[in-house]
């Protein structure tokens, strides 16, 4: 009891530095509205399912009683709730023959245990692989800028490749990709992209967890479901037709059968001087069938009109979506409820946008900007900032909420990467003045700035970022919050665990929430364009547009 007093005291005394016009975030609001979305009624969130129909009708809803207006696509001159967002959609149909033969002697591969395939978003109506030999490319990486590649001469043609998860620094966290921070060379997405400009066939990355930052089951509950693109014109140039995960044992077993050391290469691989290895007299074999069809899923879009520059917006972002129903657990539970991912940032968007909705006009727009598919790879916000509603030279800035904590307040908070930019400056001054202090990402290893919609604006330019909870909470400390993200990482994370929980307070989210819509607030009653640091890649970006701005 005397610790949660304390507790308490703290948060009213950091609470009341904040500007009188801030507003009060009701945690029962917050509570109620994420239990709706991840209770099982809403069948864990899939696009294209029939809870999708009942997320997008709830969070409309929602957003008309919080006062909003719709900011959606144009239909006969006015806006609609929702954007349209055409996506590929890929399912395996039954269950995939997947074996490995070393000599010629096969090992069937059991989907969802040794191995995770996704089903084909090439294109492909069938997968038919048959004894493709096995070659390893390190990290899989070719960046010329680091005078970097793991392909040299190797052809690629006919073969699966085998790739490592992260970047070369990751175990030494030194070199020339960031140390222990993940760059895009290191995420999951790049490496089946170069794969398939290289030719492969195939691509295998081999799971670690640290490394992933995430343990198997996330791997399998993630890839071996439904499978989404945004609609390309030529969707092999991105995707090989063989997209998987494997085990590192299977990895290890297969590399010592064909005479290789893992580790040994797995040291030469974090080299400029890495070459390719084939692992001899190993293949590898695929056949299963593929049901592919065009869909439409949606994002939700609520919008107050700026009183004086109504054509310049500040985006408030965060997903609606989860997994749907999938592999049970060892419970027999196949609903992936969602509850902190993201159900958590929908209501904090919808409680901004109430609270905006309850305050004077802005001077410029505000977008409150639902998307859909970020699990299936950012889509919803991809698919928004390729067809922007409103034009990306003046967005002002874009802020994303992502699988915030439901617990109570911490002492600091962070964001989803630690990319330098007038938006985050602004961020960090509005926090201290809150009693916050800025923690910069506590685990750069994990990639976590490519892996939240506001990278779908950032690499457009838009100053961006995505709020993430501290980790030092009031009660307990940093030890507290770090224990509490790694069982969240280890039994919740993309599982069907992920529910809503009745002792849940809220009160972190409650006191955080006003943070942001004061950042977002200033921006939008002023004429200020935040930009990235000068030695950001995504400077020049937005500069090539400033003549669009006032």
């Amino acid at each position: 009891m005397k610790r949660l007093l304390a507790s308490c005291i703290a948060l009213a005394i950091s609470s009341a530095a904040f500007a009188t016009d801030a507003p009060n975030i009701d945690p029962k609001r917050l509570s109620d509205e994420v239990k709706t979305l991840s209770s099982d009624a809403f069948e864990g969130r899939g696009p294209a399912t029939p809870g999708e129909t009942k997320t997008v009708a709830y969070v409309i809803e929602q957003m008309k009683e919080a006062g909003l207006q719709p900011g959606g696509d144009l239909k006969n001159g006015k806006r609609g709730w929702t954007q349209a967002v055409p996506l590929a959609r890929a399912e395996i149909k039954g269950t995939p023959k997947l074996s490995v033969a070393v000599g010629g002697k096969a090992q069937a591969l059991t989907q969802g245990e040794e191995i995770a395939v996704r089903a084909a978003m090439d294109g492909s109506k069938t997968v038919a692989i048959k004894d493709a030999p096995l070659v390893f490319v390190g990290y899989g990486v070719t960046a010329p800028e680091r005078k970097w590649d793991d392909f040299k001469g190797i052809d690629l043609h006919g073969k699966v490749a085998v790739v490592l998860i992260n970047d070369p620094d990751f175990e030494t966290g030194v070199g020339d990709f960031g140390g222990k921070a993940m760059t895009y060379y290191g995420r999951w997405t790049y490496k089946y992209e170069e794969a398939a400009r290289k030719g492969a066939l195939g691509l295998l990355i081999v799971h670690e967890t640290d490394p992933a930052s995430y343990g198997w089951k996330t791997v399998k509950n993630s890839n071996t479901n439904t499978m989404f693109d945004i609609v390309r014109d030529r969707p092999a140039s991105v995707h090989p037709k063989l997209e998987g995960w494997i085990q590192r044992d299977l990895a290890v077993d297969l590399f010592k059968r064909s005479g290789l050391d893992f580790d040994a290469l797995k040291k030469q691989a974090q080299t400029r001087e890495f070459k390719p290895v084939v692992l001899k007299d190993v293949t590898f074999s695929a056949d299963y069938a593929v049901d592919t069809k065009l869909i439409t899923s949606q994002n939700v879009v609520g919008r107050i009109d700026g009183s004086k520059r109504p054509d310049e917006t500040v985006i408030y972002s965060a997903h609606w979506d989860h997994l749907g129903v999938g592999e049970p657990d060892a419970k027999g539970d196949r609903i992936y409820n969602g509850a902190v991912d993201n159900a958590t940032g929908t209501a904090a968007l919808i409680e901004l946008g109430r609270a905006f909705a309850q305050a004077p006009k802005p001077e410029r727009s505000i977008v409150f900007l639902n998307v859909t598919a970020e699990e299936k790879g950012l889509l919803g916000s991809e698919y928004y900032a390729a067809k922007p509603l409103y034009p990306l030279a003046k967005t002002v800035a874009v802020i994303n909420m992502d699988a915030l904590d439901p617990n109570g307040p911490a002492r600091n908070f962070s964001t989803s990467g630690s990319a330098q930019s007038d938006l985050l400056d602004l961020l960090i001054a509005d926090a201290k003045a809150a009693g916050l202090a800025y923690e910069t990402d506590p685990h750069p290893e994990a990639g976590h700035f490519f892996r939240s919609d506001h990278f779908s604006f950032a690499k457009r330019g838009v100053p961006a970022l995505s709020f993430e909870s501290g980790n030092d909470l009031l009660n307990g400390g940093v030890a507290a919050g770090e224990a509490a993200r790694k069982d969240y990482v280890a039994n919740r994370y993309h599982q069907p665990a992920d529910e809503w929980q009745a002792d849940w307070t809220f009160a972190g989210m409650a006191h955080d929430l006003p943070m942001l819509y004061k950042v977002g607030g200033d921006l939008a009653n002023s004429n200020r364009w935040p930009n990235w640091a000068k030695d950001s890649e995504f400077r020049a970006t937005r500069d090539a547009s400033a003549s669009e701005r006032r």
